[in-house]
């Protein structure tokens, strides 16, 4: 018999995923993602598409599973959990770095969070569907994959995201102050906001970044 009870991550998993406007340690667990690797400018076409490659899996995997009979173990329905990402520039950029950022020299992880009970034979299997269903070119680039962020820093950021610094600056004074130091420049962005339909001035993202031991 199929779970009835369906997990919403906006009421169960607040503290992960809906902080406030002030900066907060948390420890983040090891979690299981679909994902694929991008580098160069958010702005272009190809960023939007791994976007739709990324949410044409992460359904399709939710779907397959509300419609089967045979379902894994600790099965429930649940929320599709939101776009993120990991960035960074690259080392020919870190190599070359005056403090200025060139969006083409960026590089990113996107992901989505998958359920625990989501294993690598079920990506593999809808992954391979999806494919037929409806083919996608950068399908065959995503990843399954297992991530444990351990301590982090992480704050709600409200507004356009070339204005992210200003967080990040609230942020980093509050790891000086705490005597926690920030264990590189790679950083997450959660996406509360459709920033393809949302004004800048509304956008609502999760910034993190990663504590040393």
């Amino acid at each position: 018999m199929k779970a009835i009870v369906k997990h919403e991550w906006r009421k169960t998993e607040k503290g992960i995923y809906l902080p406030k406007s002030t900066p907060k340690l948390v420890t983040i667990p090891k979690f299981k993602y679909l994902s694929i690797h991008g580098e160069g400018n958010p702005n272009s076409a190809t960023f939007t598409e791994y976007i739709q490659a990324l949410y044409s899996l992460a359904y399709a995997i939710k779907m397959t599973l509300k419609k089967t009979d045979v379902l894994p173990e600790n099965y429930s329905d649940w929320t599709v959990y939101p776009l993120e990402g990991v960035w960074d520039i690259s080392e020919r950029a870190k190599k070359n770095f005056n403090g200025i950022i060139n969006k083409n020299e960026l590089v990113y992880n996107l992901m989505i969070r998958q359920p625990e009970f989501i294993g690598l034979d079920i990506f593999n299997e809808i992954l391979e569907s999806t494919k037929k269903k409806k083919p996608q070119r950068l399908l065959e680039r995503i990843q399954f994959t297992e991530i444990t962020e351990g301590l982090c820093v992480q704050m709600l950021h409200i507004g356009s995201f070339e204005n992210e610094i200003k967080t990040f600056k609230v942020m980093e004074d509050f790891a000086n102050t705490n005597n926690l130091k920030r264990k590189s420049k790679v950083h997450k962005e959660i996406y509360l906001s459709d920033f393809r339909k949302v004004s800048e001035e509304k956008l609502k993202t999760v910034l993190r970044f990663q504590i040393q031991d």
